[in-house]
């Protein structure tokens, strides 16, 4: 048996032990976790709430996403003019139904949005996850948002998912605001040729415009889908965000 001052000694010793690896553990967690992380958030649709939308998150099951952080949030209450004003979750305000090639925005609805959601982008920044493996997605009133929000961030993104989206901004105003980084953003934009709640030729019209203004947007039509999200199209989302994944250390700027 150990005596009285053995018996201290050692746990002494054991103490140091642990202060030690245990602060090394530490450090090691506060560092190696920005080396390959990401991020995705969802942006559901007109009526919709986020959880809902989880089960997407079953579908990202290769060791790339591992380290992935997802976010899944919800729309509060608002009135929508194309619904005769009823209040239903709503990312900004619609002004007509079905959504055409033609149909008007409501900007001002628009931007206060995304002011919203780059708040959220900020704080996953902040946090040390690198901009380039940080995915905006959306589906229908969410893949709009998705858009706006891509075009008016200042830093280039992981990417930009737009389903069965349109183009909420006014196009003749907005190309000058858009940063250089944000037009680096590559796009992913995938519409069922049988929507009749948004267009097909809404979707289209909005893949011009970001020709026009020189993004790189890569679209899929999908015959026989319609106001929807196809498993289909989510595999294709699955393997392009696979294939964008960074893996460097990212560096946060000082402030």
């Amino acid at each position: 048996m150990m005596g009285m001052g053995e018996q201290v000694q050692w746990r002494l010793h054991l103490f140091l032990v642990l202060i030690i690896f245990g602060c090394a553990a530490a450090n090691t967690s506060d560092l190696d976790p920005i080396v390959g992380r990401s991020f995705i958030v969802w942006l559901h649709g007109l009526g919709d709430s986020g959880p809902p939308n989880q089960p997407i998150m079953n579908l990202f099951t290769a060791p790339e996403f591992d380290h992935t952080s997802w976010s899944f949030p919800s729309a509060p209450p608002n009135p929508v003019t194309a619904l005769d004003g009823a209040v239903i979750p709503s990312w900004f305000d619609i002004l007509e139904l079905p959504v055409t090639a033609a149909s008007p925005n409501a900007e001002s609805s628009v931007l206060e949005a995304v002011q919203r959601v780059h708040a959220m982008i900020d704080d996953v920044v902040d946090g040390g996850i690198n901009p380039n493996n940080i995915f905006i997605c959306g589906f229908s009133q969410g893949g709009a948002l998705t858009l706006a929000n891509v075009l008016l961030y200042s830093k280039t993104l992981g990417g930009g998912a737009v389903f069965s989206g349109w183009a909420p901004l006014n196009n003749s105003t907005i190309i000058d605001q858009i940063h250089p980084d944000a037009k680096r953003t590559p796009i992913l934009w995938s519409h069922g040729m049988d929507d009749m709640i948004v267009l097909p030729e809404a979707g289209e019209a909005g893949v011009r415009f970001l020709e026009k203004a020189g993004l790189d947007c890569e679209f899929k039509a999908y015959p026989g889908v319609g106001h929807s999200t196809s498993i289909e199209e989510l595999r294709n989302l699955v393997q392009w965000i696979k294939s964008r994944l960074k893996t460097v250390r990212f560096e946060k700027e000082c402030k």
